[in-house]
């Protein structure tokens, strides 16, 4: 019997026995049936539809990819900050510029076969082909050669910073001085990937479908044994994993509604949920605290405005919507899980990080922008859309802005919720006019928020660009001097506030509910678990 079937059956069997219930024959819940085998039932908020984690780009698919396989780092669930994975320890040059990673010893994938730090280097220049068209590349772009590479201005891949000094020692060159690059090898996009998976896929046909379970192999503490669309995700524990998980088994349940996951935590068939509608928060914290956990995240939710399509290309009509939304008023009553109002892209907290001067409510100042702009009063304001994913958190947040926007400006938008998938497919074409939005930072910087927006990254979604906002950015990233380094983060996020191709609305919180029985499941600001220290009691 094969290495990949062991993981099946024992996760067929764990799961089977969740039909049976020990005594007198009464149905046991999943969630009960999970206790005893070991098995994690955890919601996410939509179908990953992509498991390969170069191409992904939202925290459904990358929660997923965490399980599945591991970089040379990982960042801290309590600190937020690198620390070894894959890689065992790292040094780097006096300059800067040249950094050493040393991989454990014996690491394997999961169908045994050795894991090298060739392996490593494959991956992070398919990362960066041009062909394969990663939204999160421009992450890679301090590597040396890495953005004329992905660009295709250079086109040998010998000409990236890139080498295998031998089987387990990774050297990377950089174009400049990047303090955060430990930090960005615990992204999915600088993941490993198995070039004999993609070869069997291939072979069969498609190499596209080698994140499918038949052909799958990954280097995490757990291995893909089904994956229903729609329905759900399972994965074993991966016997060849260097730490070995403390579950028997994960099932990720897609949701499309937060209601849906509340119902199913209730009927016992989730032990976690990814979200809880806002409506319910007191309910929890009056009548169930302990399965209720409110948690800080780095994450900042703001309106997209597409810049290329009138009305909005006009900076008067953005600043106008902006100064128009009443953010103490969003977070007070409708958001209700403790987020606090953002009057700047940035979330407060960011170490060393002073933002500037922020947006306030002005409903006569957004009045007067809106008639210089020719729309007194809202007067011939063309019909205008805002889009989202899906929500009942997300519903309610448009619904309070377009009240906002009727009553300060005299304009009605109309809402349109789309399936997840969707919506970011819509914003990546620029197939919209308004979208309410969200990022979760990478990491604990403000690069993390501020790289969003400059012209060649995959998540602008605007179409808005600034060379000197670029300039600043790109500066700062690389800047040693902690006070220099914050004097350029502040006037690039001062140009920001100014040209407003996003509108900051508030700095959230996650709320959601927990089994009592779940342990190891620790609060993470960036949002990234550690499932091999996760389990059940």
């Amino acid at each position: 019997m094969s290495r990949l079937r062991r993981p099946f059956l024992l996760v067929a069997a764990l799961l089977g026995l969740a039909l049976l219930a020990p005594g007198c024959g009464k149905r046991e819940t999943a969630a009960a049936a999970g206790r005893r085998t070991g098995t994690l039932h955890l919601a996410l908020n939509s179908e990953p539809g992509e498991l390969d984690p170069q191409r992904q780009i939202n925290m459904d698919q990358m929660s997923v990819s965490l399980a599945l396989f591991e970089g040379l780092t990982a960042l801290d669930e309590t600190t937020s900050l690198p620390i070894p994975a894959a890689a065992e320890r790292w040094e780097t040059s006096a300059d800067g510029l040249t950094w050493t990673f040393h991989l454990r010893p014996n690491l394997r994938w999961s169908d045994g076969a050795p894991l090298t730090a060739e392996d490593f280097a494959w991956s992070l220049r398919r990362a960066l082909s041009p062909a394969l068209a990663s939204e999160y590349a421009y992450v890679l772009y301090p590597i040396r050669g890495a953005e004329d590479f992905n660009a295709g201005r250079a086109t040998d891949p010998a000409s990236l910073g890139l080498r295998a000094v031998d089987a387990s020692t990774l050297e990377i060159s950089l174009a400049r001085p990047t303090p955060l690059l430990p930090a960005i090898l615990g992204l999915p996009v600088a993941f490993p990937i198995p070039r004999q998976a993609l070869a069997r896929a291939a072979a069969a046909g498609d190499e596209r479908r080698w994140t499918r379970p038949e052909f799958l192999v990954g280097n995490g503490p757990f291995v893909l044994t089904e994956w229903s669309l729609n329905r759900r995700l399972v994965t074993a524990r991966n016997p060849q994993f260097h730490e070995p998980a403390q579950l028997a088994a994960l099932v990720f349940h897609p949701y499309d509604q937060a209601a849906a996951q509340e119902a199913a935590f209730r009927t016992g068939q989730l032990h976690l949920t990814a979200d809880l509608p806002a409506t319910r928060i007191a309910h929890y914290r009056a009548n169930q605290p302990q399965v209720l956990r409110t948690e800080p995240v780095l994450e900042a939710n703001f309106l997209r405005f597409n810049t290329t399509r009138p009305p909005f290309n006009d900076p008067r009509v953005r600043r106008a919507f902006a100064l128009a939304v009443d953010r103490a008023a969003l977070v007070g009553t409708v958001a209700l899980g403790g987020q606090a109002p953002g009057f700047t892209l940035c979330p407060s907290g960011l170490p060393g990080y002073t933002p500037p001067a922020g947006l306030t409510l002005d409903p006569g100042a957004a009045r007067r922008l809106l008639a210089d702009a020719g729309f007194p009063a809202g007067r011939g304001f063309p019909a205008t859309e805002a889009i989202t994913f899906s929500s009942d958190l997300n519903q309610k947040v448009l619904e309070a802005l377009q009240q906002m926007w009727v009553r300060e400006l005299g304009v009605t938008v109309a809402l349109a919720p789309k399936e997840k998938n969707v919506w970011i497919s819509d914003e990546r074409r620029l197939a919209y006019d308004l979208s309410l939005a969200r990022w979760i930072g990478d990491y604990a910087d403000p690069v993390a928020f501020l790289e969003l927006f400059l012209a060649d990254s995959g998540n602008n979604a605007t179409g808005w660009s600034e060379a000197e906002y670029d300039r600043l950015v790109r500066a700062a990233a690389t800047e040693a001097d902690p006070m220099r380094r914050n004097a350029l983060f502040n006037e690039a996020e001062g140009r920001l506030l100014t040209a407003l191709p996003v509108a900051p609305l508030y700095h959230g919180t996650r709320a959601y509910l927990a089994d009592p029985a779940v342990r190891g499941w620790q609060p993470a600001l960036l949002g990234f678990h550690r499932y091999q220290h996760v389990r059940l009691e």
